[in-house]
C-alpha cells in the first residue's frame, strides 16, 4: 500500500507568506525594543534589572518653599475679552453699597461686544441692549447728571413726587430694570456653560433654560417662542469657551468664565437690592 505524498505548497502562497513572516518578526522585535526602553534598559547592557525610583527628597536651599504661581489666562488680563468686561463691572460696586452708573454702563458695553459674535440671530438682542445703554448714558451725561451718578441717586430722584418734570415717568429706572434682567440671563448663561458636565445639556439648552428663568416671565408668548428657536442656533460650548478665552485650555477657559459670571452675579445682587428698596422691580 502506497502512502500518498504530501501535496507541494503552491509557490504563490509562499511568496505571500514570506513577507508576512518577516513583517511579524519585525513587529516582535520593535515590541521587545520598546519594552526595554520603557524599563530603562538599553540594547547591549549586561543586565536589565529595574531600578527603584529615588526616594522623594526636598532640599531647602534658600528660604521656604513656595508653590509656583499659576499664570492668569490672557482673557482675564487688560486686553482680554473677559478682563475688559469684568473691570468696569467690579469698579461699579462702590464701598457705599451703591452702583456707579458710568462704570456699570461701561461694563455693559463690553458685555455687548462679547455677546455680539454669538451669531446674527442675537443681533436684535444686542442692539436692544446697546440702545438701553445709550439711553442711560444720555441721562448720566445730561443736564440732570448730578442725579444719575449712581443707582441710589437715580432711584431717589425718579421716585414719584420728587422729580415732577420727568415727562416719561421713571425713564432711567425702567431702562435700568430691563438691563438688570438681561444681566441676570447673561450671568446664568455663562455660569452654566462654564460648569456644565461632559455629556450633559449643550450650551444652547443651558442658556435657553437661563432665559426661561430670568427673562421669559416678562416677555409675551411670541417673544418666548422666538427666543427658544434662536437658542437652537446657539454656538456649542467649545466655541463659546474659545470666544471667551482664545488660545486657552478648556479648564482655564471654564475657570475664567466662572470668575466672569461671579462678577456679574455680584453686580446683579447689588442692583437687585437697590431696585427692591426703591420699589422698582415691578415697573415693567
Amino acid at each position: 500500500m502506497r502512502v500518498p505524498l504530501p501535496q507541494p505548497v503552491p509557490w504563490r502562497w509562499l511568496r505571500s507568506a514570506i513577507p508576512l513572516a518577516i513583517f511579524t518578526l519585525l513587529l516582535v522585535y520593535l515590541w521587545a525594543r520598546s519594552l526595554r526602553a520603557l524599563s530603562g534598559c538599553r540594547p547591549g547592557a549586561q543586565s536589565c534589572i529595574a531600578r527603584e525610583p529615588p526616594s522623594f527628597q526636598v532640599r531647602q536651599q534658600s528660604g521656604p518653599l513656595e508653590a509656583p504661581e499659576r499664570e492668569e489666562p490672557q482673557c482675564l488680563g487688560p486686553q482680554g475679552m473677559l478682563g475688559r468686561m469684568m473691570r468696569p463691572f467690579r469698579a461699579s460696586l462702590n464701598p457705599e453699597r451703591d452702583v456707579e452708573l458710568s462704570q456699570y454702563l461701561a461694563g455693559w458695553r463690553e458685555l455687548v461686544r462679547f455677546l455680539a459674535p454669538l451669531g446674527s440671530i442675537f443681533a436684535f438682542a444686542t442692539s436692544e441692549a446697546s440702545a438701553k445703554v445709550t439711553a442711560l448714558e444720555a441721562l448720566v451725561h445730561g443736564p440732570e447728571a448730578a442725579h444719575y451718578t449712581s443707582l441710589a441717586t437715580m432711584v431717589a430722584w425718579e421716585r414719584p413726587g420728587i422729580a415732577p418734570r420727568l415727562s416719561a415717568g421713571c425713564p432711567g429706572s425702567l431702562t435700568m430694570l430691563l438691563l438688570h434682567r438681561a444681566l441676570r440671563w447673561s450671568q446664568l448663561c455663562l455660569h452654566r456653560v462654564a460648569t456644565g458636565m461632559l455629556g450633559g445639556p449643550d450650551a444652547g439648552a443651558q442658556c435657553s433654560d437661563a432665559y426661561g428663568t430670568a427673562l421669559a416671565p416678562h416677555h409675551p408668548w411670541f417673544v418666548r417662542q422666538a427666543a427658544h428657536l434662536a437658542f437652537l442656533a446657539f454656538p456649542g460650548r467649545g466655541r463659546l469657551l474659545e470666544l471667551a478665552c482664545p488660545g486657552s485650555k478648556e479648564a482655564e477657559a471654564r475657570n475664567a468664565l466662572v470668575r466672569a459670571a461671579g462678577t456679574l452675579e455680584d453686580v446683579y445682587n447689588r442692583t437687585q437690592s437697590l431696585l427692591a428698596e426703591g420699589g422698582l422691580l415691578e415697573l415693567a
